[in-house]
């Protein structure tokens, strides 16, 4: 199993959408693209740079939350032949 992070906006996100000035062009942009869907390497790659710090800042903050993708395998070790 392979869990990646992936981050949503809370509603707290929404609101500051309507007002860029108050978190910064960086954060408000990382919002923006933050939909639940993409990871935080595909967010990353999307802005330019790394945004580990900035995702995880915006969500200590409650402007991100955290929404696992958990990924299984075709085979279940589980079960035997």
């Amino acid at each position: 199993m392979i869990s990646i992070e992936r981050f949503a906006k809370t509603p707290k996100a929404w609101d500051a959408l309507a007002r860029p000035g108050q978190i910064g062009r960086q954060a408000h942009s990382l919002l923006l693209m933050a939909n639940g869907r993409r990871s935080e390497r595909e967010l990353s790659m999307l802005l330019g740079g790394d945004v580990s710090e900035l995702a995880h800042g915006l969500q200590q903050q409650g402007y991100l939350q955290p929404i696992p993708l958990v990924m299984y395998s075709d085979v279940d070790p589980t079960l035997n032949s």
